[in-house]
């Protein structure tokens, strides 16, 4: 990124850009305000200067409006924005997370996705994550539930016969790369009249966001059939007609728009670019001119938040994790000790069987490992009230360690390995043994497989998940020393 005083040129992580109908225009995200810039490039006009994150931009069919997200009442709405910029109306008002997925053709309407009321009918867990699908009028009022199943990137065909749209079948994150599973994403169709959804992709890993060509004769679409995230096209009457457009080898292709003219445009390292079909790629030069506010240390009073706590062996201290970082608070005094502060995050966090140190689990060195903080000082009895502490490694290899705990004599720590196996390592000696191997088991989640020593350090008190039984699981008692 080159900087100067006056202004920034070709900044990077410039995201979610969408290109207006007529080819013209393209809006897009960054440092959480929507810009506009001229196709080819150029000096990018700010639009939105709100406080709140502002994101994901979508066009009106005469490309006049743009609708976008915004977090400006404590939660994503949607709103709605003059191309010329002004003052934003908000179209929707629940507390639930609404993202915008296109304008229907007509222009009247904006269709988003939400996690608002799903139908009794409905076979899918009602998780926040499986989103419905529904449309909101551009004057406001109450939105109208066009799917009950989860259906991001949706748009209709010109008349409204057909919505095509990127399924959604768990919760695995948006910005995994190389995922392939029965859950991984497809694309799909639905006929407006008849009800009925069919794939349109069935590769086994990922393939998101379809949109129309102008003549709606083909839909291009991002898939990782290539192995990272490029273009595809599909023709609509012969799914089976499949050409790749873009052959990025190593970074994925991202923020997939096109215009009435066919010109697709996309993000792809942080960085805006153009193509059309047949041409070659065009990165587009921006220069950003806005003096945004450089940010300032806040000093936050939380009273909620914590995503997991340790009691301490002695019942005066609470070890917690907060934002990514393990705190300890005195259970007498209203004095809270900040033990981490680094840029990765931090989870797991137990104490000791003396109480004087914390073990935790932290995703540095590019896996998750496993870390300890000491008190350095032996006079000094408890963490909260502690002025010198001494962090060290205690295991950091390729393997995802996480959900460190400590044997009753404070010798030895026991751990999960790659989500699915149980392991000890020694602290004296470093020495490792597996316990129970991973093929006994199935994680769903990270840390979803529960263990606990037992009191006199001997036995392994452990659910395990077989994946032929998944979710139903059992538990079994095995010899801390690997043996039985």
């Amino acid at each position: 990124m080159t900087t100067s005083s006056w202004a920034q040129t070709n900044p990077l992580w410039m995201r979610y850009p969408s290109i207006s109908p007529d080819g013209q225009t393209i809006a897009f995200n960054y440092m959480g305000d929507i810009y506009k810039v001229d196709a080819k490039g150029g000096e990018a006009v700010r639009l939105t200067s709100h406080p709140a994150y502002d994101y994901n931009a979508i066009w009106s069919p005469d490309g006049n409006q743009i609708a976008f997200a915004s977090e400006r009442n404590g939660n994503f709405d949607i709103y709605l924005m003059s191309l010329n910029g002004g003052t934003a109306k908000r179209l929707t008002t629940n507390s639930a997370k609404e993202l915008p997925c296109s304008f229907t053709p007509d222009g009247k309407s904006v269709l988003f996705t939400a996690a608002l009321a799903d139908s009794y009918k409905n076979a899918m867990f009602p998780k926040s994550y499986l989103s419905e699908l529904y449309s909101v009028s551009i004057e406001g009022g109450r939105e109208v539930q066009v799917l009950t199943t989860p259906a991001e990137d949706a748009r209709y065909n010109k008349n409204m016969t057909q919505l095509i749209y990127t399924d959604k079948k768990a919760g695995e994150n948006i910005w995994r790369k190389h995922h392939t599973s029965a859950v991984a994403r497809d694309i799909r169709a639905l006929d407006v009249a008849t009800g009925k959804h069919s794939f349109l992709s069935t590769f086994e890993g990922e393939d998101r966001q379809p949109v129309f060509n102008n003549d709606e004769s083909a839909i291009y679409y991002l898939s990782e059939k290539s192995g990272s995230f490029n273009i595809w096209k599909m023709d609509t009457k012969n799914g089976d007609s499949k050409a790749q457009i873009t052959k990025y080898a190593e970074n994925p292709v991202r923020f997939l728009s096109v215009s009435a003219n066919n010109t697709l445009c996309y993000g792809f390292r942080g960085e805006i670019y153009t193509q059309l079909e047949t041409g070659k790629a065009e990165k587009l030069n921006v220069t950003i001119r806005t003096d945004h506010t450089p940010y300032k240390n806040t000093y936050l009073r939380k009273s909620s938040g914590a995503s997991e706590m340790s009691v301490s062996p002695d019942g005066k201290e609470v070890a917690f994790i907060l934002r990514g970082e393990v705190f300890v608070t005195s259970v007498e005094y209203a004095t809270t000790k900040r033990i981490t502060n680094t840029p990765e995050q931090e989870r797991s966090v137990s104490f000791s069987p003396d109480g004087k140190s914390l073990i935790y689990a932290s995703e540095r060195k590019g896996s998750w490992n496993l870390y300890r903080t000491k008190i350095k000082n032996e006079n000094e009895i408890d963490f909260t009230h502690s002025t010198l502490l001494e962090e060290d490694e205690i295991l950091a290899n390729a393997d995802e360690t996480f959900r460190p705990v400590y044997s009753p004599d404070g010798k030895e720590v026991a751990y999960l390995a790659n989500r699915t196996e149980l392991q000890v390592i020694n602290l004296k000696s470093k020495k490792i043994r597996t316990i129970l191997e991973g093929k006994w088991n199935y994680s769903y989640t990270d840390e979803d497989l529960y263990f606990e020593w037992s009191p006199d350090g001997k036995w392994f008190l452990m659910d395990y998940n077989a994946k032929t039984r998944w979710p139903n699981s059992d538990i079994g008692l095995i010899d801390a020393q690997g043996n039985k």
